[in-house]
């Protein structure tokens, strides 16, 4: 079921996304060559308690970071370790808010600075572009797969990178997973899609591999997924709200 929000509570999701926002913004400023995982971790959780949210990926059951971080050829859900970045690797971080009873979330991958590769920054640079198109497409009166047709004609288009099938955008509200699902690809006709309508309130995803769209688990800790031949993952996401007037990013 789609819950919908009203005006009021699309304005308690903004607060809680500027938050969100002004967080991960200096959580990735903080990415550099010999930092650790763990101590974004504690420095996000540090951040996001100062300005009165709370952290949303706390209240996944089992969960007891503040992040996810996803380095190289981890696609998404990467438990924070003792890992210390090195020149060029490839970052994404993954961070949700709860403020007024509702959540936010949200995303961004950057290279380490020191090695920046051309291709990388190609790769980083289409991933940001599907997001900016995506959210574009999250007109009233559309439907979920004219997002999903968007992202996937971005980033396929290029014929040599991969949209992950297994991995969706999502409803957020009052739960940090809601309906309705939000693909990156199209997986039906777009005509049989949910449509989009005011009041509701979607994380568009664009989670995508430099290689096959393929992944697997990394490792026994249940939550890390990785690419499956290898490749390096980009991960990009923001929380919007549908009004009549047009998309509007909440973590902004």
């Amino acid at each position: 079921m789609i819950h919908y929000k009203s005006q009021q509570e699309i304005a308690s999701m903004k607060k809680g996304g500027h938050i969100l926002a002004e967080v991960l913004w200096e959580v990735m400023a903080a990415i550099k060559p010999g930092v650790s995982e763990l101590e974004l971790d504690s420095l996000a959780e540090k951040l996001i308690l100062e300005q009165g949210g709370e952290i949303s990926f706390k209240r996944v059951p089992g969960y007891k970071h503040t992040i996810c971080v996803s380095t190289n050829d981890v696609v998404v859900h990467g438990i924070p370790t003792e890992y210390r970045f090195k020149e060029g690797d490839v970052v994404g971080i993954d961070c949700g808010v709860y403020y007024e009873g509702f959540h936010t979330d949200m995303a961004e991958t950057t290279q380490v600075e020191g090695k920046e590769s051309a291709d990388v920054k190609r790769f980083l640079t289409l991933g940001k572009h599907a997001l900016t198109q995506g959210i574009k497409a999250a007109q009233v009166g559309n439907r979920v797969g004219h997002i999903s047709k968007t992202i996937q004609d971005i980033v396929e288009g290029e014929g040599k990178y991969s949209i992950v099938r297994t991995l969706v955008g999502h409803g957020v509200g009052r739960e940090l997973h809601e309906d309705p699902e939000v693909p990156g690809f199209l997986r039906k006709s777009i005509e049989k899609t949910p449509e989009l309508a005011i009041g509701m309130t979607i994380a568009v995803e664009i989670i995508y591999n430099m290689g096959a769209k393929e992944v697997v688990f990394k490792n026994d800790d249940g939550w890390t997924i990785e690419t499956k031949d290898g490749s390096l993952a980009g991960l990009f996401e923001r929380t919007i709200a549908i009004t009549e007037k047009g998309p509007i990013v909440l973590t902004d």
